[in-house]
């Protein structure tokens, strides 16, 4: 009881905030309860500013705190959610928010490390050079002389995670149970790969270990550099790595100035990107243009490896089987690949979706080279797909975002070539290794031999089930007369949604009110 008069107070604030920020019409995609659909309806407010329905949510999830900000750009990613005019709304979304004092960033130093700061790093800079929603960096200098970029967890962020995390995950098991046809959408899956995330952003260990791996990966291939991790200045909550310099990749007049070669540079983002996905299976995630600087010598160097992606070879495999279908027009075999991947049931029908790939792909496909998007491509593909019962997958998703901020940056600095068609060379080698005939001839021969040596093991313990089984009988299940299940109370979840239902409209209402005195 206690739990849901916490939630149910924390939604009357987040009503209050959406209200105030004239956000309400971007609910209309969820499944509100009716009279609660119909009440934002009423409340909304007429556009009094130019900005575009997902701009006001973006403002809302910003004043709601650092576990909204991490909603809205998970979002982005959800275009079967919220529509595709709000996701690239929220794409937009960055972790730009005020700083805090410098002197609980020395004291949590201090705290972790047991040294006066001057014993860790004898210069500090006092101002910090970025603030986000979890961290902000500062720059300093060891004491042997290395030039630093220290990032420092905000105090207390923890809690404030865990607040609005429970509540996450409270209103998604509701519309599990009550919405059924949202199953589909894995809302509490998906708030737990959410969580899964934060919990890893919020433990600076793990994403010094994500630099420090992606580092690895990346170190004979050139056009891409990742800064060194200083173990020895790293904790659960301070993060040290080598401060890099170059220039925003934004800031394109300041390349041309540098007589940096633009084109190169996308190239080198281009195959950074491949190698990334396909080759290693583990790939930077965010690389929006704040976190990528361009060096002298056209390199592009990256920061901020919170938010990882992963992918294992077969997922590599169908992906890239779906986009050579597409560049090859086979529409039938990016049909069956989805099938063949599980990720549309067997029971749909491969022509039609076929039919439906070709109807997306056309009007992308047959645009000049430098125009065509795979990472749109990809969009409307997922999007298409639901028709067709797909069910979310998250991983995809956090693919085809990331394909979108890279297709981003590489048309802000060359709008007139294709970043694909650049790593072409390095596509045909990998396609030649992985999805010709003699290639899955060879995994099937290597899946053989691990079935092969894995036998002995599955003998014995089939043995052993066999016999226990044997000695002990699985007992008869039970089975609930009818009139035993009539004295059954009726589910938790319907108080719970309706006193859920009554506390959002409160804070709606209020909202409302408070926005149009404003007004």
């Amino acid at each position: 009881m206690f739990a849901t008069l916490h939630h149910t107070t924390h939604l009357f604030r987040i009503g209050l905030t959406l209200a105030r920020h004239n956000a309400l019409s971007s609910l209309k995609a969820l499944p509100l309860p009716r009279p609660l659909a119909l009440a934002c309806r009423w409340l909304a407010q007429p556009t009094l500013t130019k900005e575009r329905e997902g701009q006001r949510l973006a403002r809302a999830f910003e004043a709601l705190g650092p576990s909204f900000i991490k909603v809205g750009q998970a979002l982005s990613t959800r275009p079967d959610l919220v529509g595709d005019a709000i996701a690239a709304d929220l794409t937009q979304l960055q972790d730009n928010i005020p700083p805090f004092d410098t002197k609980l960033a020395i004291a949590t130093i201090e705290q972790e490390f047991g040294k006066p700061i001057v014993d860790i790093f004898p210069y500090f800079e006092t101002k910090p050079v970025a603030a986000a929603s979890i961290a902000q960096v500062h720059f300093a200098r060891t004491a042997t002389g290395e030039e630093v970029a220290v990032k420092i967890l905000r105090p207390d962020i923890e809690k404030a995670f865990s607040r609005d995390l429970e509540l996450m995950k409270w209103i998604a098991r509701i519309i599990e149970r009550r919405r059924p046809s949202w199953r589909r959408f894995k809302p509490v899956e998906t708030i737990g790969t959410i969580e899964n995330h934060i919990r890893l952003e919020l433990d600076l260990r793990y994403e010094a270990a994500a630099a420090s791996e992606l580092k690895d990966n990346m170190k004979h291939d050139t056009g891409f550099f990742v800064p060194d991790v200083f173990w020895q200045y790293t904790s659960e909550r301070v993060l040290t790595t080598a401060r890099i310099s170059g220039i925003p990749v934004h800031d394109l007049e300041a390349i041309r100035r540098a007589n940096i070669d633009c084109t190169q540079v996308v190239t080198h983002a281009a195959n950074a990107f491949f190698h990334q996905v396909f080759r290693d299976g583990f790939f930077h995630a965010d690389m929006h243009p704040g976190n990528l600087f361009v060096q002298p010598d056209g390199t592009l160097a990256a920061v901020d490896f919170g938010i990882m992606g992963r992918l294992d070879l077969q997922s590599r495999i169908y992906i890239a089987e779906i986009l050579w279908g597409f560049l090859k027009e086979d529409y039938h075999r990016v049909a069956q690949v989805h099938v063949d991947a599980g990720y549309v049931p067997a029971d749909q029908s491969v022509d039609h979706f076929a039919q439906a790939c070709r109807a997306i792909a056309k009007p992308i496909l047959d645009k000049p080279l430098h125009e065509i998007s795979i990472a749109k491509l990809l969009g409307q593909l997922f999007k298409v797909a639901e028709t067709f019962k797909m069910e979310t997958q998250p991983q995809l998703l956090m693919l085809q975002k990331t394909m979108m901020l890279a297709e981003g940056v590489g048309r802000s600095l060359n709008p007139q070539v294709n970043m694909w068609k650049l790593a072409e060379p390095l596509i045909a080698q990998w396609a030649k290794d992985n999805l010709t005939a003699k290639a899955k001839l060879r995994r099937v021969t290597q899946d053989g031999l691990a079935l092969a040596m894995s036998l002995p093991k599955l003998i014995e313990n089939s043995s052993a089930l066999i016999e226990q089984l044997r000695t002990k009988p699985y007992p008869k299940p039970h089975e609930p007369s009818v009139a035993s299940m009539s004295d059954i109370p009726p589910s938790p979840y319907i108080k719970m949604l309706a006193i859920a239902v009554g506390a959002l409209m409160a804070g709606l209402f209020a909202g409302a009110y408070i926005a149009t005195g404003f007004h």
